[in-house]
């Protein structure tokens, strides 16, 4: 009589809704995903089930699997080959149920940390996710390209809107979307798609129009400095009224603003991350007059003024409806100053939001700042007799802790 298979969970990529953004092949600690022309898949042999590259995957492909005998998983010759997953099926008779502990197990890496996908706000609008592909993107049109930052300064972020006409290309305040560079790369393949957050609110960048904005720094170096150009953010810079732009999308569940009356935000963003609050602030402003919202506050860091997105319309709102605090690090004579240091200076009222179960926290900006933001929330509840330990996983687990990081 043979023996019960021993059935595992093999981690797969649905063909049928991966955008080929390469996010998960970058993210994945143990090189465990790689592609071809055509497929991105997972090496059965190699991954180790830590779903580190799950909660990057803009559309949830990545977050695919399938029950298999562990000495029959899927191949790389057949995931490269196929145009959608296999059916579910259940194990052959005499094999091993999945057992119930190990899903838990999974689960409970899924939503721990920033290993899986938050929750949105409970009252989040409804958001659309993926209504365009690569095989029937959207069309959009340059209608206005301005820069953002100083002509002197070290980077040149610009605004970019985009005009969809007739086609309906319903987003939310923290979405973002997908544009196709045109063109291939130097081994001849078509151009990855690439990720920005929309800058606009739902209503868009011009109300009544059909449209979205974006913040895209143009690239010119890699993040040790030596020169590269950056393919989509070159291309969306150079963009003139008239070009036209494939998009793809929307995408994004999670990063989504609260619609109940009295909701706060606290908002915490450097550099180009500043495009979802830009959103979230504008949808605000533009219903101040129903008076359904809470407190917003910003906490924005830039190397100086002349480097700081939106610096001068940030001037312009009224200090009862935004409290703006702005941290430089690079102002002769100055002394350095980081949004981290920004939340310890502004402890009393850090520590009143984060205690208000109305307050959600947006984090939005490089990788590197989540450390110092952490450890400065950390400092706030000591301070004010709270355990940062203890309070992290409970806003998490109330929709109010987002993160997005690159």
């Amino acid at each position: 009589m043979n023996a019960p298979a021993e059935l595992v969970r093999q981690h797969l990529i649905d063909p049928e809704i991966c955008i080929r953004c390469n996010t998960c092949e970058e993210t994945c600690p143990v090189d465990a995903i790689t592609h071809d022309a055509r497929n991105y898949v997972v090496k059965f042999e190699v991954c180790e089930g830590c779903r580190a590259c799950v909660a990057p995957c803009p559309t949830g492909a990545i977050d695919s699997w399938r029950k298999v005998a562990k000495a029959r998983p899927f191949s790389l010759a057949e995931q490269f080959g196929w145009d959608a997953l296999p059916p579910e099926t259940e194990p052959e008779a005499g094999g091993e149920a999945w057992i119930p502990d190990e899903v838990a197990r999974i689960t409970a890496i899924a939503t721990a940390g920033q290993g899986g996908i938050a929750a949105p706000p409970w009252s989040a609008a409804h958001p659309y996710i993926g209504l365009y592909t690569l095989a029937r993107p959207a069309i959009a049109t340059c209608t206005g390209n301005y820069r953002l930052t100083a002509d002197d300064a070290s980077s040149a972020i610009h605004h970019i809107v985009l005009d969809f006409g007739k086609t309906a290309f319903p987003v939310l305040e923290g979405q973002s979307l997908g544009v196709v560079p045109p063109g291939v790369d130097a081994s001849g393949k078509p151009h990855h798609v690439r990720l920005y957050s929309i800058a606009s609110p739902r209503n868009g960048e011009r109300p009544g129009y059909n449209n979205v904005a974006l913040t895209v720094k143009r690239v010119t170096a890699d993040r040790d400095g030596r020169p590269v150009r950056g393919v989509a953010s070159n291309f969306l810079c150079d963009l003139k009224k008239g070009d036209t732009v494939q998009v793809v999308g929307p995408y994004g569940a999670s990063f989504l603003m609260p619609n109940h009356p009295g909701s706060s935000i606290m908002m915490i963003c450097t550099g180009t991350g500043s495009a979802p609050m830009r959103a979230m602030t504008e949808r605000r402003r533009r219903r101040i007059g129903l008076r359904e919202g809470g407190e917003l506050t910003l906490f924005f860091g830039a190397r100086a003024p002349g480097e700081l997105p939106y610096f001068g319309p940030l001037m312009k709102l009224p200090k009862d409806f935004i409290d703006i605090n702005l941290a430089f690090s690079r102002v002769p004579g100055e002394p350095k100053r980081y949004v981290q240091d920004l939340i310890r200076a502004r402890h009393e009222r850090v520590a009143a939001m984060l205690a208000d179960e109305n307050c959600y926290i947006y984090i939005c900006g490089l990788k590197g700042m989540e450390t110092g933001v952490d450890e400065a929330f950390a400092d706030v509840c000591r301070r004010h007799g709270l355990d940062w330990a203890q309070l992290l996983p409970q806003l998490k687990a109330q929709a109010r802790y987002h993160v997005e990081t690159y």
